[in-house]
Formats: C-alpha cells, sequence, structure tokens
C-alpha cells in the first residue's frame, strides 16, 4: 500500500480550509491531490482533529501489521498440521 505524502495534520488542515468555504477545486488544485483523495479524506476523516487523525493513523497501521503477523502464523500452523498427519 502507497503511503500518503500528506501527514495527518495537513489533512486536518485541508479538509478545515472545505469547510470554511473553499470549492474541492481549488483546494485540489492548491495542494495537488485528486478530487477522489480529496472526498476519501473528508469521508473518513470529516470533523477530526490533527491529534485524533494521527491517533487513527497509527491504529490503521498497527491493524495492517497485526493482520500480516496473523496470516503469517497461521500459514506456520497449517504447515506444522500438515506435516503431522504425514509423520502418523
Amino acid at each position: 500500500m502507497r503511503k500518503s505524502k500528506f501527514i495527518p495534520h495537513q489533512i486536518a488542515k485541508i479538509l478545515k480550509e472545505f469547510e470554511a468555504g473553499k470549492s474541492s477545486e481549488e483546494i485540489s488544485r492548491e495542494h495537488g491531490i485528486s478530487k477522489a483523495a480529496f472526498y476519501k479524506w473528508r469521508e473518513r476523516y470529516a470533523g477530526m482533529s490533527g491529534k485524533e487523525l494521527k491517533r487513527i493513523k497509527e491504529l490503521e497501521d498497527e491493524n495492517r501489521k497485526l493482520k500480516q503477523m496473523y496470516a503469517t502464523l497461521a500459514l506456520d500452523h497449517q504447515m506444522a498440521k500438515e506435516i503431522i498427519e504425514k509423520k502418523l
């Protein structure tokens, strides 16, 4: 997954600009983001502060790592079961 080039505080600032009255086209042109990315951010992070956004990003990253660890352990467990079955 590609990492965003914007930090959570920047995303919060961009969303506040929209709430202040700027159009999505102006914002996307100024900051070099697509309209789709802007609307995705707005849907996901609307009304959050920079600190809350940062915490959510950290939790999403931790969740991704835990899912990867689980998948690896599940594969190891499955391989061990197959080896034990072959020996019996």
